[in-house]
C-alpha cells in the first residue's frame, strides 16, 4: 500500500528535469526572444524550476533584477507562457512530453533579507550577549 504526501522531496528525476528546464528557459529569456514590452528591458533570473511528480507541470520561480514591480513580469511570462513552451520544446526533446510552465515570483531573496534583518536587531543582539555571557 503506497501513501502519498504532499511534503514529499523531489525525486532525483524530478530535481535533474527540473534543471534541464530551468537552463532551457534562462537561454530563451537571455536571448530576448519573447517580445512583450513588459520584458524587453527586463532581465530575469530562473532560480529554480519545480517539476510536479507526474512531470507534466513545472513551476518555474524568476527574480526580476534591478525591476520594483515583479507581479508585471510574472504577469507577462504567464501571458507568453505558450511561445515560451514552444522555444524550450528543442532542448527538452529527450522528453516523452514538455511541460506546462508555470511561472511564479521568487520570495526567497525578500526572506533572506527580512531574517538577516531580524538577527541584526537590538534585540536579538542584547538576548545574543546575555547568552555568551552566561556560558
Amino acid at each position: 500500500m503506497s501513501r502519498k504526501s504532499s511534503a514529499r522531496a523531489p525525486s532525483q528525476r524530478q530535481l535533474r528535469v527540473g534543471e534541464q528546464v530551468r537552463a532551457a528557459l534562462t537561454d530563451v529569456l537571455q536571448r530576448g526572444e519573447v517580445r512583450d514590452p513588459v520584458l524587453e528591458d527586463a532581465i530575469v533570473s530562473v532560480l529554480e524550476v519545480r517539476m510536479s511528480p507526474d512531470m507534466k507541470v513545472a513551476t518555474a520561480y524568476v527574480t526580476p533584477l534591478g525591476e520594483n514591480d515583479h507581479g508585471a513580469i510574472v504577469e507577462a511570462l504567464n501571458r507568453n507562457v505558450r511561445f515560451i513552451r514552444g522555444r524550450v520544446t528543442p532542448a527538452l526533446k529527450q522528453m516523452r512530453s514538455v511541460p506546462s510552465l508555470r511561472f511564479r515570483d521568487d520570495t526567497s531573496f525578500e526572506n533572506f533579507r527580512h531574517i538577516d534583518e531580524l538577527l541584526r536587531s537590538p534585540e536579538v543582539a542584547q538576548d545574543l550577549d546575555e547568552a555568551g555571557e552566561d556560558e
